[in-house]
């Protein structure tokens, strides 16, 4: 398998720890701003992500936590604020300079945040593609516009290696560019532009249907928003080529005879003469209460032809609590 392409992404995240570049990324989701938590500067200049990986809701129970591409630390920092514990939180990059930039920003961050301890993030050095990790070790595992870089076959492997670190019900969680539109062959193949999250990205769809082929039985979008346009005015096409950026969660559930159930924000409210519509295979709605359900269950309902059932169409938006 030819990884030669990865050197170029190593020198530009190596360059990046050595001369943090604030705007090398543009992150699309909000720092967290929660009690008691400060994040050094300069953790905040090295967030070199398109959107957040950090969801309360996937961090009860103290977790264990697995984060792959470190970079500057601030999401390995966050991560800690819910787990709190020696080595709850292991942090992976592959780049030398990386680690002892992530290494320095821990130790500010313990200045200013009396709560956090260095010993919290157990911080290695590690490959996406060889994870030294074992089995089934893990509880939460996460990326943020690392996967996006890698051809089709490392992302295959990587995915896989995410996948069996986890344990059953485990949560990957993901965030990366995607695209709809087809991104010419000579921009793919720009090693520079694919290193710096432009031209790796894939239609969301073809992201999702990676997923499943890996084994993961549900999968949320929970977020979709605008990232990046390459315009003919700064990059060698053209036409303009819209890019967005996605927040998904994959989990390692058992995968369903009938198929992975995909949550994309879809909503069925029932608005009958009855108190309830009960379709017998799970889904139960009161009338008016609106559920949130996975494309594979509206696709069903609607296959119903009734006339007192709505259903949404993708608002690529999910918090959870849906029909499966």
């Amino acid at each position: 398998m030819d990884t030669s392409y990865l050197s170029t992404t190593r020198d530009v995240y190596r360059e990046a720890a050595l001369n943090p570049e604030e705007g090398l990324c543009c992150t699309t989701t909000p720092v967290w701003q929660l009690p008691e938590l400060a994040i050094p500067q300069k953790m905040l200049a090295m967030n070199y992500g398109c959107g957040s990986t950090v969801h309360p809701r996937d961090l009860v129970g103290s977790p264990t936590i697995l984060y792959v591409g470190a970079g500057g630390g601030m999401e390995l920092l966050q991560f800690a604020y819910f787990s709190r514990r020696n080595d709850g939180v292991i942090g992976l990059d592959v780049v030398d300079e990386m680690l002892a930039a992530c290494r320095a920003n821990l130790r500010e961050a313990e200045l200013h945040n009396p709560w956090f301890k260095s010993s919290f993030v157990d911080l290695r050095k590690g490959d996406a593609l060889a994870l030294p990790i074992g089995d089934a070790a893990v509880d939460v595992a996460a990326q943020n516009c690392l996967f996006n870089i890698f051809h089709k076959r490392d992302l295959e492997r990587a995915l896989s290696e995410m996948y069996r670190v986890l344990k059953p019900h485990g949560r990957l969680i993901l965030s990366d560019p995607v695209c709809e539109a087809e991104i010419p062959a000579h921009l793919k193949n720009n090693e520079k532009l694919r290193a710096l999250c432009l031209t790796g990205a894939i239609p969301l769809n073809e992201y999702v249907t990676r997923l499943t082929d890996t084994g993961f039985g549900t999968i949320e979008v929970r977020a979709r928003r605008p990232y990046r346009v390459l315009s003919p005015r700064h990059y060698p096409t053209d036409r303009l080529i819209f890019i967005e950026s996605v927040e998904i969660c994959a989990i390692k559930d058992p995968m369903p005879a009938d198929g992975p159930c995909v949550f994309t924000g879809k909503t069925a409210i029932y608005f009958g003469d009855d108190d309830y519509f009960d379709d017998n295979k799970g889904h139960f709605m009161t009338r008016n209460q609106p559920l949130a359900v996975c494309d594979k269950t509206a696709g069903a309902l609607a296959a119903l032809g009734r006339d007192d059932i709505y259903i949404s169409g993708s608002t690529w938006f999910y918090d959870g609590g849906g029909c499966c």
